[in-house]
Formats: structure tokens, sequence, C-alpha cells
């Protein structure tokens, strides 16, 4: 029971691992396939099996699946170079005890083997059937360990709360976790609680009954209802208003909702994904946000890094964006230059992900030829302040153009529907943040009258959240 086995059609790596092996006095045999290690399983049993998940014949998943059904205790560590979602959630689901992505630091995968032999009880979850295209990729392990633990929640129904800059994707997080839970097959409805205003927030979370208010001619479902047995997931939670902070906590504790002029309690079936861009433990000392909805959201959090945090990522995900966007457009997908790629590596990317997949949907319909060099990028690539952590760009109208060309250029409709209320919120926000909340000063400064900036906070839902 005291030899580990490697698994791996290249040799290289066979011979990486059996150096490591014998310079650390750990017993070790190796295997070209999936069904030489199933042959020897009929005669010994190892400690620990590292398995690469694909090969000729027999995938390591397929390996995986056939040892835990004889084997459940034996712990199987997969690696695999395709650093994608499903590939980490399809190991950890099928009950593989770590997840190695190549390459790897040999150091840290022979403590991770010598982890696997003292922990050789501990197994995971039921295999779920993944789905056929990757939604999240990563190689960066700031990312490796957000996939980690998609693949440990695949069979939990706690509450998590997803923290991240705008556009690094959050929602598809929490469409991952719903889509690796016991409740995948019920709905997953999103709500943004800063896109909606404050009046009709507590509408769209709860429903009305027929009556509850001017305008509501008959009863109405809300999101709560609409996610029985599902997932809810709660966009820019910071955001919500402090009295609906209040129900919204009612609900993660009693289990219980009313509809808004309704006088029976309904049960609400529904597990909670919560996310926000901001600093929630600030909001709580600022007495924006309640303390005790903070805690209750809070149960397991999920930190997603800005995309200048995982550069390493940025060219993978450029060649999936460039691709997908080809699709879309039923044309060839373009394929960057070195000195483009290099350019994309060094942009500080303030919009994230989101940012980048514009920026490949705009090079795809922009660009002349199918190879892009670095001339043929666009213009905001090059602004200096682009090349710092916290910088915006240079000409803020150039940008502008910019973003509403690529909205047009993918057939958004309406664009000035999300444009310009985002132009004005920002505004009123830095206003406000100059004068320190003075509404008077930061009217003056913007060239409107105290009223006129009252009634745009209003109309904003911006009430509870300067």
């Amino acid at each position: 029971m005291s030899t580990v086995w490697i698994i791996d059609d290249d040799r290289s790596i066979r011979w990486v691992f059996e150096k490591a092996l014998t310079r650390d006095g750990i017993a070790h045999a190796t295997f070209s396939s999936a069904t030489e290690a199933i042959d020897a399983l009929a005669r010994s049993t190892p400690a620990a099996i590292v398995s690469d998940i694909r090969m000729p014949g027999e995938s390591g998943l397929t390996f995986l699946e056939r040892v835990k059904q004889d084997h459940p205790g034996l712990p199987v560590i997969i690696m695999t170079a395709h650093s994608d979602l499903e590939s980490a959630v399809s190991a950890f689901q099928g009950g593989a005890f770590e997840y190695l992505p190549k390459p790897f630091d040999v150091d840290a995968a022979v403590a991770l083997i010598r982890r696997a032999m003292q922990e050789g009880e501990r197994q995971l979850g039921d295999d779920i059937a993944p789905a056929t295209a990757p939604d999240i990729l990563g190689q960066a392990p700031a990312m490796q360990d957000v996939f980690r633990a998609i693949g440990r929640l695949s069979q939990s129904a706690a509450t998590v709360l997803i923290t991240g800059e705008s556009g690094s994707g959050k929602e598809l997080v929490a469409r991952a976790l719903h889509r690796h839970s016991p409740r995948a097959a019920k709905p997953f409805i999103a709500i943004n609680s800063a896109a909606i205003p404050k009046d009709l927030l507590e509408s769209e979370l709860f429903g009305h009954e027929r009556g509850a208010f001017t305008g509501a001619d008959a009863r109405r479902t809300g999101r709560f209802e609409q996610a029985e047995g599902g997932t809810l997931f709660l966009d820019e939670i910071g955001d919500m208003p402090f009295d609906l902070q209040t129900r919204l906590l009612r609900v993660l504790s009693d289990g219980f909702f009313y509809r808004v002029g309704g006088h029976s309690p309904i049960k609400a079936n529904v597990r909670v994904i919560a996310a926000t861009h901001q600093n929630l433990e600030t909001r709580v000392k600022d007495g924006v946000f309640r303390e005790d909805l903070y805690h209750r959201l809070n149960v397991i959090r999920l930190r997603l890094p800005a995309l200048r945090e995982r550069r390493e990522d940025i060219p993978l995900l450029a060649r999936y964006f460039l691709g997908r966007s080809a699709s879309e457009l039923g044309v060839e997908p373009k394929r960057l230059a070195d000195d483009a790629m290099a350019r994309l590596g060094g942009f500080a990317f303030p919009g994230n992900v989101r940012q980048l997949e514009n920026l490949c949907h705009w090079i795809t319909v922009m660009a002349p030829g199918a190879v892009v060099t670095v001339n043929d990028l666009p213009p905001e690539l090059f602004d200096d302040a682009g090349d710092t952590e916290t910088g915006t760009g240079g000409d803020w109208r150039r940008q502008l153009a910019q973003e509403i060309a690529l909205r047009l250029a993918r057939g958004d409709a309406r664009v000035l529907d999300d444009i310009v209320p985002a132009f004005e919120r920002t505004v009123i926000v830095q206003a406000l943040t100059h004068t320190g909340g003075k509404r008077i000063e930061a009217a003056e400064l913007l060239g409107w009258g105290r009223n006129t900036l009252t009634r745009k906070i209003q109309e904003l839902g911006m009430d509870d959240a300067i």
C-alpha cells in the first residue's frame, strides 16, 4: 500500500515523476495507459494514483470512475493540460482527490501526493454530467482555486457570496454553481439590484397582489417564486436598498416571504447566491448595509481575481473569445500575431474579462486581415493610463465611441437605455464623492438645481447607495 502509481502517455512526464519520487524516497510505478493500470489493479492496490485526463484509449475520467467503483477510498489525483472548468468539476464530481493542472511545480506535486497518501479516506461528491462547452477558462492559480471551490460545492446548497470587480465573471460563476448542483434541473433566476428602481425592486423580488398599488392590475409572481426549487442570483447586492435588506434577511432566516399587498406567507425553497463588486464590510461600517444580512450571505465566499491578476490567462481567453465571435458571425476566426498578443498581455483591462470579450468581438468585426497585428488593435489599448492597474484610458469620448460601436456590432438594441443611466449614475457618484456628500454643492458643480439632482437620484434608484 506504500506505492504511488503514475499514469500518463507522455514519457517525459513519467520521467519527471520518477526522478522526483525517487529523490523523496517514495516507491512508485509508472504506466503509459489506463488499461495497463487497470490490469495491475487486479493484482495490487497502490497508496495513491496520479493520472492524466486525456490519453489514447481509456480517458483519465473513465479510469477514475472504474477505480471508484471497486476502490472508493483510493485517492486519485487527476492532471490535465486542458485548464477549463468542466475538467476540474468533472474530476471532483467523479471522486478525484485533487485536480493538478499542467504545467505543475514538481515540489508542489510531490507534496500533494504525500497529502493524498495521508488522507486516503477522503472522497468527493457523485458525478454529474457536465455541459459540453466550457464557460469559464483559466490556467492561473487563482482561477484554479475557483474551479476547485465550484467542484467542492457541487453537492451543497449553501449560500455563496461572490466578490470581484465588474466584468470579472461573477454571474458565470453563479451559473456554474447552479449547473453543477442538485438544483440544476430547476430554474436559475438572476436579478441586478442596482439596475431596478427602488420602488420596483420589492415587487420584482417578492411579487405583488392585484390592487397592491396603483397599476397593479393583476397578481404578479416575483423572482423568489420563479426560482422555486432552483437558484436565485442577486447581483450587485451591495446596492440593495436598506429596507429591502430587512425583507431579504427575513426570507433567508425564516424561509417565508409575502407578496407586496399579500397576507399569506409563501414558502421559499430557493438557494441564494449573491454577488458584489463593493466592499460589504466597509458598507456595513458606513451603515448602508445590514451587518446581520452580511453574515447571513457570507456563508461561503468566492473571490474572483481581476484580469490583471491573471495575465497568463489573457492568451487563452482571447483565443476562446475570437473563436466564439467568429462562430456567431459565420466567419473564419482571427489570429493574434505575437506583437498584438503581447500588447494585450500588458494592458490593465479595467473592464476585466468583459472588456476583453468585447475587444475580441471588435477585432473580429473590424480587423482587416486573418492575422491581427498590433497596428490593427483599437486606440484604447495604447492609452498610457490603460497600462496601469487603476487607469481607465485617456480620451473618454473615444472609449465611449468604442463601447457604443461594440454594442451596435453585436446587435444590441436601445443602447441609450443602458448607457445614459450608467453615465448619469457615475457622474452623480463622483460629484458627491468630491463634495463629501453635500448635494447642493454637487448640484452646482454639475450645473443642476438641487431638486434636479434629487429627482435624478430617485429615478436611478440611488437613494440608499450613496
